[in-house]
């Protein structure tokens, strides 16, 4: 087989409709749309999800629940996730997205009190429960807010 005798395999392209060259090409006159109605006509082109006038599905389901826009979603941590790191480590929520412990920060980054952490590091800048606070500086390690060192 040479480069010049490559062809598409059989049935692989389609021949494209040729509408509206007259009555002998069989694709003439309304060139397939019909007659009248709003799919014949220029721009009558309606919305996947329009149901002819019916009432929408959307509008017929019963509204339920409510979604708070402003809820905070905090990325999750549990102090089994921390013992990755060495001793004296200052660990901030760039840091674990780097390491790749957490996707996407969010809105903040929540350090949960699962596990047992054993080596003193310092936290600096997250959200932490109260008993994960405790179990760190057991361990340790010191936690700082945003404003301090």
């Amino acid at each position: 087989m040479k480069l010049g005798e490559l062809k598409p395999p059989e049935g692989s392209r389609k021949k494209r409709k040729i509408v509206g060259r007259g009555p002998g090409s069989g694709h003439g006159k309304t060139s397939c749309r019909g007659h009248k109605g709003q799919k014949a006509r220029s721009g009558g082109n309606i919305p996947i999800w329009f149901e002819g006038g019916q009432m929408p599905l959307q509008r017929r389901l019963p509204k339920r629940g409510f979604r708070n826009i402003f809820k905070k979603e905090y990325a999750i941590v549990t102090l089994d996730d921390l013992n990755c790191f060495d001793e004296g480590v200052t660990i901030t929520p760039e840091l674990l997205q780097e390491k790749k412990i957490i996707k996407k920060i969010r809105d903040g980054v929540k350090i949960l009190a699962n596990g047992e952490i054993e080596k003193p590091v310092t936290v600096k800048a997250v959200n932490l429960s109260s008993s994960a606070k405790e179990k760190i500086e057991k361990a340790g390690g010191k936690v700082l807010s945003e404003n301090e060192g």
